[in-house]
């Protein structure tokens, strides 16, 4: 069984800076990818960075230059710094991990239940 857990959301001033952490847990042979996800009430699910085994990241354009993302294989977390926050970041922030585990053949999917970011003055 495998867990992440979310933390770091709240309220914040536009123009301003939260620190989003996953920490995974559980049966872990090795952790894959990373990614953090966002979805805004009306709006998909979208992909906001990701992080692959090699260290190499993508960003959606909207976060670009702004948000950047990294783990701590040691710990199994990953980490989402987001700097100049604007009203349109607000959403909720989900962690997602591709996750091999020992004996199983491949690696599998796991959510977050999500953190909570506000932006607004």
């Amino acid at each position: 069984q495998v867990q992440l857990v979310e933390s770091g959301g709240g309220l914040v001033q536009p123009g301003g800076s939260l620190r989003l952490s996953c920490a995974a847990s559980g049966s872990i042979t090795s952790i894959n990818a990373w990614g953090w996800y966002r979805q805004a009430p009306g709006n998909e699910r979208e992909l906001v960075a990701r992080i692959i085994s090699d260290g190499s990241t993508n960003y959606a354009d909207s976060v670009k230059g702004r948000f950047t993302i990294s783990r701590d294989n040691a710990k199994n977390t990953v980490y989402l710094q987001m700097n100049s926050l604007k009203s349109e970041d607000t959403a909720v922030y989900y962690c997602n991990a591709d996750i091999q585990r020992r004996f199983y053949i491949g690696s599998m999917p796991y959510w977050g239940k999500g953190t909570l970011v506000t932006v607004s003055s």
